[in-house]
């Protein structure tokens, strides 16, 4: 019998509120005594920490928090999840309104609305309870069910490691877009401005081959040359066209026109080999779902 499945189920709270992490504490007491709540995190930084070294059944993440947000660290915790260990059921903490809210339904993500309502926790907390149940019997439903991606057995193939995490990578994919379809539409770019000492070098978009974040910068990588811009990929994708550029990797967005094959190793982790340009680029399982055969 695994850790998981062995003990009461663990829980961890990730809210940059103290007044409402407590209220969700005590709430999820009330309603579900046997869970331990193993700790409270006040920022998306230490859920990450805290995730990570814990490795709890179930996370409770609020969407907007200092460091990262709910959305960040879910995703930074499925790119660096050990294999062979179950990935966590993901449940935000939105303060959203009744029309963003149905980008989670259509997400198939379970959500808390802030203030927490002990009528829509109680859901939520039956249907954690079957996921786990549905868990613990067949191991492999855990990829299935949860918001997020899953890992599968360590000692399964490269492709059934795939084929199992394949629903949760779609589910956080979904959610990923469904979210970023809700922020108001930014002006698409034309070109590329990139201060090269005196000057500023205009960078025509189709002659990226990739965008590469570096800290506080962006790596803008051509075919026979490289700048830096100052900006997050974060505030960059949205104005990028989605059919262009693709997104593959939290630090990586990648001109799909570039791409000419994607690759995966023994492990079953995903890469590209691009044309004309020697790099090769790393996919997280959240996106591996763009590289699947037609």
């Amino acid at each position: 019998m695994s850790q998981h499945t062995a003990r009461a189920p663990r829980a961890l709270i990730a809210e940059d509120e103290p007044i409402l992490a407590a209220a969700l504490a005590h709430a999820l007491q009330r309603l579900w005594p046997e869970l331990d709540i193993v700790a409270t995190c006040p920022n998306g930084v230490d859920a990450l920490r805290q995730g990570l070294a814990l490795q709890p059944d179930i996370l409770f993440l609020d969407i907007k928090m200092p460091g990262k947000t709910g959305l960040e660290a879910a995703e930074e915790l499925a790119e660096q999840w050990p294999g062979g260990v179950p990935f966590p059921h993901i449940v935000f903490v939105t303060a959203y309104d009744e029309y963003a809210l149905a980008a989670f339904e259509q997400a198939a993500a379970d959500y808390v609305l802030k203030p927490v309502n002990d009528a829509r926790l109680g859901k939520t907390v039956e249907r954690l309870r079957q996921r786990l149940r549905d868990s613990a019997g067949t191991p492999s439903a855990a990829a299935a069910s949860a918001a997020t991606p899953a890992s599968s057995a360590s000692s399964a193939p490269a492709q059934a490691n795939a084929a199992g995490i394949a629903a949760g990578d779609d589910n956080m994919a979904r959610l990923l877009a469904q979210l970023q379809a809700m922020l108001p539409p930014a002006p698409r770019l034309q070109m590329i401005r990139a201060a090269v000492g005196n000057s500023v070098r205009m960078i025509a978009l189709a002659d990226v081959v990739y965008f590469e974040a570096l800290d506080k910068y962006i790596n803008v990588v051509c075919h026979d040359s490289e700048a830096l811009i100052r900006t997050s990929l974060k505030e960059l994708l949205p104005q990028l066209d989605p059919q262009q550029f693709w997104q593959i990797h939290r630090g990586t967005i990648v001109n799909a026109g570039a791409i000419a094959t994607a690759v995966r190793d023994e492990a079953g982790k995903l890469s590209l080999t691009l044309r004309q340009h020697p790099a090769q680029l790393r996919v997280s399982p959240l996106y591996a779902h763009l590289f699947r055969q037609m």
